[in-house]
């Protein structure tokens, strides 16, 4: 691949300290580069989704199998070398691209990523992942006795460790709803509905309602539209933990929908180096965020920051955070960049991403004999993820299973190892297929949550089917019980 304005710079040809120069200041787009070719000279927009794809713009190595975009993301070569041309720029002249040349180029990435929320560059900026954001947005509020936040029991492991640790230290407390897959849009609502009935008759005030766009597992597209709606119509405050939500799913029109606080991590599926995460507040609420996390320079005392408007204030918080590599933030205009011009829009990339999963998933569930984890209304699986049920039964009592203590007898699987089974699987396909096909054991069944991408096809999709087969094979043999003694990690502490 040969991109004209990084490869003139490694060359020498270029002068030193200039990426600012190479950014249009109304576009937000790189200007006077030469179009990206392939060595034969097709524009590499000509390169179709799937292994493709996956070949010319990725850096996977040959035998492994990415299925789990959704817990660390991906990024292109393009985007990664112009990481390195940052990063070199960076290193030439420390002080210099810091302190002149980062806030502008900054600026142009806040731009940049603002439209996709439908939301304003002055309500936008960038923290290094989501629960930095989550931790600024929490500790920010102020909450008096009989508060409570209000969540789901799907809530991602760390937003809720962070309640937790807000009622060790504040009077907030934690209330939270259960919901178990699959569930009707409608059914969700009204659990809301009946918790806020409950909490009402208890003298309880919802301090702050947080939901995400898109679950961790099972991984389903949630309601968050209805939620905001609700929860704007009875008063209460919203926090949007969208770890899968940009790049993932239409947010173009989230500013209008009126959430409170959004937390969108960039690097899961917008191409972005980690890490990087947008945080939403529009001007309305700029106020309530008086400081970053961890506090920077920036801070200003109540009494000084009256000189300045929320949202200078905002943004100025959150332009240097103490010292940290920065370059993925800058890498959000060549990401979005490469997704226009070589994918063919964000529309084009969700497109081919859910069908892909869609798909995929029913080719893995016809393999493997079993189902997709889907809703009546279909709403959950308008996402990048599917959930397909393995072949692998769960025993209620060892005199089910039949005989036998060890590898080799079919002994059944009882609901107290199920997690160490999942656990098992899990790892096996790191150590033994070279890839990694998360497998949890959820509503009385193991699942497994596979990402569609514009590197995969129906064929990893079925790969993965079969792999299942023979590790579930396996499981239910014993197998897994000579590495019982590694101790399982939690799903709900990976995305």
């Amino acid at each position: 691949m040969v991109i004209k304005w990084f490869t003139a710079c490694q060359e020498g040809t270029q002068t030193q300290g200039s990426l600012s120069d190479t950014f249009d200041d109304a576009t937000g787009r790189c200007r006077d580069k030469e179009e990206v070719l392939r060595p034969d000279g097709l524009p590499l927009a000509n390169v179709p989704f799937g292994k493709a794809m996956k070949e010319a713009h990725f850096s996977f190595a040959a035998s492994y199998v990415p299925l789990n975009h959704g817990s660390f993301g991906a990024f292109p070569d393009h985007v990664r070398k112009y990481q390195l041309l940052v990063q070199t720029e960076t290193e030439a002249r420390p002080d210099t691209f810091i302190r002149s040349t980062y806030p502008g180029l900054l600026l142009q990435a806040r731009r940049a990523v603002a439209p996709l929320l439908g939301a304003d560059t002055e309500e936008v900026v960038f923290v290094p992942n989501a629960l930095t954001g989550i931790n600024t947005v929490l500790r920010n509020l102020t909450y008096a006795e009989g508060d409570v936040i209000l969540y789901f029991d799907t809530i991602y492991g760390g937003c809720l460790k962070t309640i937790q640790s807000l009622e060790e230290t504040t009077p907030v407390r934690a209330y939270s709803i259960d919901l178990v897959y699959p569930v009707e849009d409608a059914d969700i609502i009204r659990k809301v509905e009946d918790a806020l009935y409950t909490l009402g008759q208890q003298g309880k005030r919802v301090a702050l309602a947080m939901f995400d766009t898109v679950l961790t597992f099972p991984g389903v597209r949630f309601p968050w539209e209805l939620l905001v709606q609700l929860y704007r119509e009875k008063g209460i405050m919203t926090c949007i933990d969208a770890a899968h939500g940009i790049g993932h799913i239409d947010l173009t029109h989230l500013a209008r929908a009126g959430p409170d606080f959004v937390i969108s991590n960039c690097y899961k599926w917008l191409f972005v180096p980690r890490g990087c995460t947008v945080l939403y507040v529009p001007k309305r609420n700029q106020h309530l965020i008086k400081t970053s996390y961890p506090t920077h320079g920036r801070y200003l005392s109540e009494a000084d920051r009256r000189n300045m408007s929320p949202s200078q204030y905002f943004g100025s918080l959150f332009e240097q955070v103490s010292t940290i590599d920065t370059s993925p933030y800058l890498c959000v205009l060549e990401a979005l960049r490469f997704r226009d011009e070589v994918c063919g829009g964000e529309a084009q990339i969700r497109s081919f991403c859910t069908s892909l999963a869609k798909l995929g998933g029913e080719l893995m569930a016809y393999l493997m004999g079993t189902e997709v984890l889907q809703t009546k209304g279909g709403t959950s699986q308008e996402c990048c993820f599917t959930n397909v049920k393995l072949p692998l039964d769960v025993v209620q009592s060892s005199d089910e299973g039949g005989v036998g203590v060890g590898p080799g007898w079919n002994t059944g699987i009882l609901p107290e190892e199920a997690d160490a089974v999942a656990y098992w699987i899990t790892e096996r396909s790191v150590r033994e297929l070279d890839s990694y096909i998360a497998v949890r054991y959820y509503a009385g069944g193991f699942w497994t949550r596979i990402s569609g991408q514009i590197y995969l096809e129906r064929a990893d999709f079925a790969w993965a089917a079969g792999a299942l087969i023979e590790l579930c094979g396996r499981a239910q043999r014993g197998d897994w019980k000579v590495g019982a003694d590694t101790a399982s990690v939690s799903w709900s502490d990976y995305r």
